[in-house]
């Protein structure tokens, strides 16, 4: 089924072949990455568009030596499989197989880790200056997608990387809306000039013929204004204006152009930038028709298409938070909702549809979202900005300095807090309670399950000012009625007694508090007596009644599903650290390093936040006390 693709074990294997093999070579690539997402989801979409641009470069870079250096890893699928991967890649995102984003330590061919937006350029750029003072040989690329290109950081990239004279080649894929549109023939033409061996040789002979001085930079001036006004309908005059030679656009579908045009570009010197046109899900039709829903479609049927839902499963809180930003729209025209980029993914499209005038998708940019939320909050009105947990870790200077420090009301819904399952350490929710308790007048709280979440962004609504977080994790809900509830608020800092019990306190906070609850209840029923579980739901400020509460019991385990060191734990420990008598103190929560990918439910129980695990600890300390 896939002839030359089983034959290639490393990118030498495939520099053997004719150039008349390649385009065989992309299309198996293609029909193995949809067999494998099929039964084993993945970022599907964004891989399937840029099947080329990965044949080419490992077709004309002496890849691992040359250094190719990917933004995200949503596209990279076809690297992981030419690089010696293949076979693992059915197991891409699994425990015991690879990582679905690049990982260094993982394969000598990922040359930089990615997960997150916008790193690629600084990233390669730093392999190029590298490069100049070791006088390593190696080739610098950066592979960029249009989408990251909206991060601050890649223009920080490009900033540094045109001033420096550095020889790197940045890939702009361009998959989603053109710059602007092809010029036909003209660029045709430019694009065969401008990457012509005859025509770079000819023009250095020039140059160091006139040498530095008024006429040199004179001709380079009028060369660059002809050449920007003929290239600016293709976006070049941006990059020719931070010091970038530029290049396209061309069909990056298109892999004999890719390979002549790379091979014609990759031994010129300078900061050079290739911008190509890709097609998001390219070569698989459900893909190209719905881009969207298949940038990562879940289990589907590969010879038709459709996709495999799970049957009765609960309402996942990103559809509950989109649904009850709706709500919270209707009741306030005050309430607008902030994005950056992740309008589906967290739920807020449903928010678009209904105030389109009121919802801003600020693209991959968190600290602009941040700040631009505290804007909108300063005019008066309340900012929802929703970021994943890991994304958020961006923003940490515009929370501080623009929101907090001005005691502005902007609340913070932080969606996939905690273990996020196959998308790995990269996107892992570890760190925002930790982070974020140490903010003056920050509010951080995490609902048990839906009908809390509700409450809580009812609340924050009601806040007067300052940063209010809200976490919760990904996927399923705990599958409680809150549709019919009438609509409450909290009173801030308070948590809840779930049970009663005698020697240990249970200080849980979030979902995990459900399991929580789950052991206890178990204990009780196995020995007749358990320990007091508490849902905190407040981390900042802590609830003072529960605290004077547990402090007269001998034992005390805190649950979080958040890094162990400065969450939960630090907090309840800090509270007692100057008491006499005090109670033992245990903690269960993400331990101090990062978890690798694997399902969420297996993650739990390594970390010890499955019920089955905290009823373990809980007979041993119930027996200790």
């Amino acid at each position: 089924m896939y002839k030359l693709l089983e034959k290639i074990d490393s990118p030498q294997d495939l520099r053997k072949l004719s150039r008349g093999k390649l385009a065989e070579v992309c299309k198996e690539l293609r029909d193995y990455m949809v067999e494998c997402c099929s039964v084993n989801p993945g970022h599907l979409g964004a891989s399937l568009g840029a099947v080329e641009l990965i044949v080419a470069l490992h077709y004309i870079y002496n890849t691992p030596q040359d250094k190719i250096v990917f933004d995200v890893g949503h596209q990279a699928y076809a690297h992981k499989i030419l690089t010696g991967r293949r076979e693992l890649f059915r197991k891409n995102r699994m425990r015991d197989g690879i990582s679905g984003f690049p990982k260094m330590d993982e394969s000598p061919y990922d040359a930089f880790g990615a997960g997150h937006s916008s790193t690629s350029i600084s990233a390669a750029l730093g392999y190029a200056e590298a490069a100049k003072i070791t006088g390593a040989a190696y080739k610098s690329v950066a592979v960029i997608g249009d989408g990251a290109l909206t991060g601050g950081l890649a223009w920080e990239g490009l900033n540094n990387a045109g001033s420096s004279k550095a020889d790197i080649l940045v890939v702009l894929n361009d998959n989603d809306i053109s710059i602007d549109g092809n010029l036909g023939g003209l660029h045709n033409y430019l694009l065969k000039v401008t990457t012509s061996q005859t025509y770079n040789r000819v023009k250095r002979g020039i140059w160091n013929r006139l040498g530095e001085g008024r006429l040199r930079d004179w001709i380079q001036r009028r060369v660059t204004d002809t050449k920007a006004n003929l290239v600016r309908s293709s976006g070049g005059a941006l990059f020719e204006a931070l010091g970038f030679r530029y290049f396209g656009p061309l069909d990056g579908n298109d892999i004999g152009q890719m390979v002549s045009v790379l091979s014609r570009i990759k031994d010129l010197h300078g900061p050079r930038i290739l911008h190509i046109h890709t097609k998001k899900g390219a070569g698989y039709a459900p893909a190209e028709e719905d881009p969207t829903t298949w940038h990562a479609p879940g289990k589907f049927d590969a010879a038709t298409g459709t996709r495999i839902k799970t049957v009765n499963a609960p309402d996942r809180y990103q559809d509950i938070f989109g649904k009850v930003l709706v709500e919270l729209g209707r009741k306030d025209c005050r309430v607008v909702g902030v994005t950056p980029a992740m309008a589906s993914g967290c739920g807020m499209n449903r928010f678009q549809d209904a105030f389109p005038d009121r919802f801003f998708d600020v693209g991959i940019e968190e600290g602009h979202a941040v700040t631009f939320s505290a804007g909108l909050a300063a005019a008066g009105l309340r900012p929802f900005c929703n970021i994943y947990s890991s994304f958020s870790q961006r923003a940490y200077d515009n929370i501080i300095h623009d929101v907090a420090l001005q005691n502005l009301p902007v609340t913070i819904c932080l969606d996939r807090a905690g273990l996020v399952g196959e998308d790995g350490a990269t996107h892992t929710g570890a760190f925002d309670m930790a982070a974020y308790r140490s903010i003056p007048g920050a509010i951080i709280s995490a609902p048990r399950n839906e009908l809390e979440l509700r409450r809580l962004m009812y609340t924050a609504l009601e806040y007067p000012g300052g940063p209010f977080f809200i976490r919760y994790p990904r996927g399923a809900a705990e599958g409680v009625e809150w549709e019919k509830a009438e609509p409450q608020t909290f009173p801030i800092g308070k948590g809840e007694k779930l049970m009663d019990g005698k020697g240990v306190a249970v200080l849980a906070i979030g979902p995990v508090a459900n399991r929580a609850l789950e052991a206890a209840r178990r204990h009780k029923t196995d020995y007749w007596v358990g320990p007091a579980v508490y849902d905190m739901r407040f981390l900042k400020p802590l609830d003072p009644d529960i605290m004077d509460e547990v402090s007269g019991y001998k034992a005390i385990l805190t649950v979080e599903d958040g890094c162990l060191k400065g969450g939960l734990y630090g907090a309840v420990s800090e509270y007692f650290a100057a008491m006499p008598d005090a109670p033992v103190i245990k903690g269960v929560g993400i331990p101090d390093r990062f978890v690798v990918q694997d399902t969420q439910k297996s993650q739990r129980e390594e970390c010890g936040l499955d019920a089955e695990s905290l009823l373990d600890l809980l007979r041993e300390m119930m027996k200790n006390v």
